[in-house]
C-alpha cells in the first residue's frame, strides 16, 4: 500500500461495530448536546454574544421605528422619516461611544466614574430650574438642546451609578471592608437615594425602578447578607408604595393591568388594552412590515414605549420571540462575564449593567404583555430615544471590552491578528515561525471538532 503525500503511514480507519438500539437513538441528541457545550464554552462566545446581540437589536429597533414612527410624524406634519433619522443620527454617534469604551483600558473606565457621577448630578438638579428643565408627558425630566433635540439626564445617571458603584465596592473590596455592613451600604445607599429623589421630583417611576435595580444588583453581587439586603428592599418597597397611594396616575396604571378593553374613568387603560391588540393581531408572523393598524393613531407612544406591541403586529410571534432571544443572549453574555472574571470592578460593572438591560427590558415587554404596569420606560437599544440610546451602547461598549480582556479570550484575538495584519511574503523567519505555529493550532483544533 503505498503512503501518503507527507510520507506518513496511511491512517487505519476502526472497523465500525453495530450500535445499539437504544444508543443510536441517543447518538444525535449527545452529539449536538457536545457541540451546544463546546460552542458556548469557547473563550470569544460572550465577546461574539454581545457585540452580535447588540447590534441585531439596534439594526432591527432603527427598522421598527422608521415603521412605527411614519404614522405619527405626518399627524405631527412632519417629514415621514423624521423620527427614523433623529434615531439614526443618535446610533452613528453611540455607535463612536461604543467603540470608544470597547478600546478603553478598565483602569481609564474606573478614572471616569467620579466625572460622570458628578456630571448626571448637575444636569439632573438643572432640570428643576424654571426656563431650563421642561416637562414631556408630565414628567419634568428632560432639558432643550434647542430645536427639537432634548437630552433626559436621567438616562446618564443609570451609567454614573453602574460605573461609580462598581468602582466603590471594588476599592472597599481591594481593602476587605465588605464584610462590615456600614461599608457595604455607606455611601452607596446615600448616594443612590440622592439620584432616585433627583428623578422623583420629575415624576418619572419607571427611571427610578431601573436605578434601583442597578443598586440591588450591585449589592447582591458584592455579597450582602440576606437580612441587609431585606432591610433595603423593605424600604424601597415601602417608599414606592407610598409613591404609587399618593398619585391617581400611578394606581391608575397599576389597575389596568391584565385588562382586555378600555373602560370608563381615570384607569381607561386605552394604551395597554390597544397594546394586547395590536400582538393579537400578529398572528405567527405578523402582518408584515409596515402593515401595521394600531399605529395609525389607536396606540399612543407606537414608536417609544409600545414598540415592541408595534413589532408583534406587523412581525407576529417570530418577531417578538427574536426580540426576546437577543436581548435573553446579551444577558447571558453579561453574567458570564461578570462570572468569570477576577477582577472586582469588572464583575461589579458588568452584573450592573447586565441588571440594568435586562431589568429595563423585563418591565417594558411586560407591561405591553399587560403583566405589569405602564413604566414609561423604552426597550433598551430598540425604542426611539437618543438620550436613552446614547448611555446604553457605551454600557455595551464596557461589556464588550470586559469580554475583550479575558486572558482566554485575549489569547484567541491574538492567534487571529496576524492573518490579517502580515504583508504577502513578509515577515522574514520569525514571521514564517508564527505562521506555521498558527497553522499547526489551527489543524489540532480542527481535528478536535472545533473550528
Amino acid at each position: 500500500m503505498s503512503g501518503s503525500r507527507t510520507g506518513r503511514p496511511p491512517v487505519q480507519r476502526a472497523v465500525r461495530r453495530p450500535a445499539a438500539p437504544g444508543a443510536s437513538r441517543d447518538n444525535p441528541l449527545r452529539r449536538l448536546h457536545t457541540r451546544a457545550h463546546r460552542a458556548w464554552d469557547r473563550p470569544l462566545t460572550a465577546y461574539y454574544l454581545i457585540l452580535g446581540g447588540s447590534l441585531l437589536i439596534i439594526v432591527l429597533g432603527l427598522v421598527m421605528v422608521y415603521s412605527a414612527s411614519q404614522i405619527t410624524a405626518l399627524q405631527m406634519s412632519l417629514p415621514g422619516s423624521f423620527f427614523f433619522r433623529k434615531q439614526f443620527l443618535a446610533a452613528c454617534i453611540g455607535g463612536v461611544l461604543l467603540l470608544v469604551a470597547s478600546r478603553m483600558p478598565v483602569k481609564l473606565h474606573r478614572a471616569l466614574a467620579y466625572p460622570i457621577l458628578a456630571g448626571a448630578v448637575f444636569m439632573m438638579a438643572l432640570v428643576q430650574v424654571p426656563g431650563i428643565g421642561m416637562s414631556v408627558n408630565g414628567n419634568q425630566n428632560w432639558i432643550s438642546l434647542g430645536g427639537s433635540f432634548q437630552i433626559q439626564p436621567s438616562e446618564f445617571g443609570k451609567l454614573a451609578l453602574v460605573l461609580w458603584g462598581a468602582d466603590l465596592m471594588a476599592r472597599k473590596q481591594e481593602r476587605r471592608l465588605l464584610a462590615q455592613w456600614k461599608h457595604m451600604l455607606v455611601p452607596l445607599v446615600p448616594v443612590s437615594f440622592l439620584l432616585l429623589g433627583l428623578i422623583m421630583l420629575g415624576g418619572d417611576m419607571g427611571t427610578a425602578i431601573i436605578l434601583t435595580a442597578i443598586l440591588f444588583g450591585v449589592l447582591w453581587l458584592a455579597g450582602a447578607p440576606t437580612r441587609l439586603f431585606a432591610g433595603v428592599l423593605s424600604i424601597a418597597g415601602v417608599l414606592g408604595v407610598i409613591l404609587i397611594k399618593t398619585s391617581p396616575n400611578r394606581m391608575a396604571r397599576l389597575a389596568c393591568i391584565g385588562a382586555t378593553e378600555p373602560r370608563s374613568g381615570v384607569a381607561d387603560c386605552w394604551q395597554a388594552v390597544h397594546g394586547i391588540y395590536a400582538l393579537a393581531s400578529g398572528g405567527l408572523f405578523g402582518s408584515g412590515l409596515g402593515a401595521s393598524v394600531e399605529k395609525w393613531g389607536q396606540l399612543p407612544e407606537a414608536h417609544t414605549d409600545f414598540i415592541f406591541a408595534v413589532t408583534g403586529e406587523e412581525l407576529g410571534l417570530a418577531g417578538t420571540l427574536s426580540v426576546l432571544a437577543l436581548f435573553a443572549a446579551l444577558g447571558y453574555a453579561g453574567i458570564r462575564v461578570a462570572g468569570r472574571t477576577e477582577d472586582p470592578f469588572v464583575r461589579y460593572a458588568a452584573g450592573g449593567v447586565t441588571t440594568w438591560i435586562t431589568a429595563q427590558a423585563v418591565i417594558n415587554i411586560g407591561a405591553v404583555l399587560g403583566l405589569l404596569p405602564i413604566a414609561g420606560v423604552p426597550l433598551p437599544l430598540f425604542s426611539y430615544g437618543g438620550s436613552a440610546l446614547l448611555p446604553t451602547m457605551f454600557a455595551i461598549g464596557l461589556l464588550i471590552a470586559f469580554a475583550r480582556d479575558e486572558p482566554a479570550a485575549r489569547a484567541a484575538l491574538a492567534m487571529r491578528q496576524p492573518r490579517f495584519g502580515r504583508k504577502r511574503g513578509g515577515g522574514g523567519p520569525q514571521g514564517s515561525r508564527r505562521w506555521n505555529t498558527m497553522r499547526r493550532r489551527a489543524s489540532v483544533a480542527r481535528s478536535s471538532g472545533e473550528r
